[in-house]
């Protein structure tokens, strides 16, 4: 029986898109240990004169994250921003509805710009749009961003904070559609709210760039009605709608988690098709993007998480939402970052939710170290080399059928050219868990026979290997075993293993 194969060709000409650089955004929310225990934690070893955990930091920015997006998530929805504000000893203890928690408001707007520009970052910032509404967002914003001889300007310069922080992103609140969240709304309701919160902030900044809230996920029942109302309201007075989106496994489906992808394609489709249908019944000129400002695994902790909020809550920063990732994880981490790159012509703005401890890839020991997880390294990759134009490769592979899904590619993969630095980065993800494939790589449009820089590969024999404060035993390494030819090249990719393939082409095209 011959070995699987699959081939990828990329031609120059056959371009998506610009990529935008916030496509490797992520996420930081004050749910569990992401800020308290994580970002922040004085009088840690590792800790600056702010509290801050330079040994976090340090991971962070390896990352080169370009926007966080902040301070939720669910929490935002009962969030008071003044409560985050001024000297520290006059700032309440809050109960957080979201996550049956304790704020202690220890760390709020002005500390958490001042940790992104440590972490080389931008913040995306959330307005409540829950319990509150259009004066609490337009008091934020000016606030943050206008120089002072106002209320709220000189309030942050009676705060130490002399220059404005010149946020320019924003989200008008967050996964409105949803029945868990606190002041959860109809499509009409908040699509006429967030038109109206818009138009007040754009007299307030209108340099800034605001997200509608789309739906949070696929298969919410209001999915895509959700979207085709609220645009009616608010088309005009935003710049990007929003998409979320977690997946699980179920018990022993690896073949069919991996599959997932498929659906993460079809789901930003329909919201493309969404956004365009009210753009020509609008008849509008304007091109309507993406943010996708949620998205990741997310399945091991629920339980555990809806237990302990139910039976102890009012704690403060408890251990909620720590995802053990798996190396299978990963492999589902870089097929999800596949899909955003051949989305990049709508998909402008995308969050890896979250960043520290809360589903994340960098977790922490209070009191103690830190260490990269198993999803660390495939958002590293992306995030390094898949800046640049995003071009559409043709995949001849063998397929596979899993339980919901048919005619699944064993391999896919996006292709990223840079044509400053002359470098064109694959990242190819092979779904097939039984055999290693042959795959074969052709360029058309260069001049010239490419020349190999690096083969990156991430994979484990062991499908739930996780990593540990003490030990990481899910890391990349080099491969040699790619043989270059006069268009390509060819390498067999083991067998599930997200692989990053780097090589230097000609300047120019024939």
């Amino acid at each position: 029986m011959s070995q699987p194969s699959a081939k990828m060709i990329v031609t120059r000409e056959n371009r998506i898109g610009d990529i935008d650089p916030r496509l490797y955004g992520s996420f930081v929310e004050h749910v569990g240990r992401a800020v308290y225990g994580g970002l922040y934690e004085p009088g840690h070893p590792e800790a600056d004169a702010c509290g801050f955990r330079n040994d976090v930091l340090a991971l962070v920015r390896a990352l080169q994250v370009p926007v966080i997006r902040y301070p939720g998530g669910n929490f935002v929805s009962g969030y008071r921003w003044e409560d985050g504000v001024g000297p520290l000893e006059q700032r309440p203890r809050r109960l957080d509805l979201a996550w049956r928690s304790v704020e202690t408001n220890a760390i709020g707007v002005n500390e958490f710009v001042r940790w992104t520009s440590l972490a080389n970052s931008q913040p995306m910032m959330a307005v409540n749009l829950g319990t509150r509404g259009l004066v609490d967002a337009c008091n934020l914003l000016e606030y943050c961003n206008l120089p002072g001889g106002t209320q709220y300007a000189d309030l942050r310069r009676s705060h130490g904070v002399s220059a404005p922080h010149g946020i320019k992103l924003w989200c008008l609140g967050n996964e409105m559609d949803g029945p868990w969240q606190v002041g959860h709304k109809t499509a009409d309701e908040y699509g006429r709210l967030a038109s109206e919160t818009a138009r007040a902030m754009r007299r307030v900044d209108d340099s800034v760039e605001l997200v509608l809230c789309g739906s949070s996920f696929s298969n919410m029942p209001t999915f895509p009605e959700w979207e085709s109302i609220t645009l009616k309201h608010a088309y005009d007075e935003v710049n990007y709608i929003s998409l979320h989106q977690y997946f699980t496994k179920q018990e022993g489906d690896s073949a069919d988690f991996l599959a997932q992808t498929v659906e993460l394609d079809r789901f930003i489709g329909t919201v493309v098709s969404a956004c365009d249908y009210i753009k020509a019944v609008r008849r509008s000129p304007k091109t309507m993007y993406l943010s996708f400002d949620e998205w990741n695994v997310w399945y091991h902790s629920n339980g555990a998480d809806d237990h302990f909020m139910r039976d102890n809550p009012w704690h403060e920063a408890p251990a909620l939402l720590e995802e053990r990732f798996t190396f299978e994880d990963a492999l589902m981490v870089g097929g999800m970052l596949i899909t955003l790159m051949r989305h990049a012509n709508r998909v402008k703005v995308a969050c890896l939710a979250q960043l520290i401890n809360a589903i994340a890839p960098i977790m922490t020991k209070t009191g103690g170290g830190c260490y990269r997880q198993t999803t660390y390294y495939p958002f590293l990759h992306a995030s390094l080399y898949g800046r640049g134009v995003s071009l559409q490769p043709t995949l001849i592979s063998d397929k596979y059928d899993s339980r919901r899904y048919t005619d699944v590619s064993f391999v896919d993969g996006a292709a990223v050219l840079d044509e400053e630095e002359r470098t064109l980065t694959l990242f190819v993800l092979n779904r097939n868990l039984e055999a290693d494939m042959n795959f074969a790589v052709e360029l058309r449009g260069f001049t010239a026979p490419p020349r190999l820089l690096s083969h990156t590969v991430l994979h484990h024999d062991d499908l739930t290997a996780t990593n540990d404060l003490d030990r990481e035993v899910v890391t990349p390494h080099l491969s040699d075993t790619a043989t270059l030819t006069q268009n390509g090249l060819s390498t067999p990719l083991k067998r599930a293993s997200w692989n990053v393939i780097r090589l230097e082409v000609s300047q120019k095209s024939i």
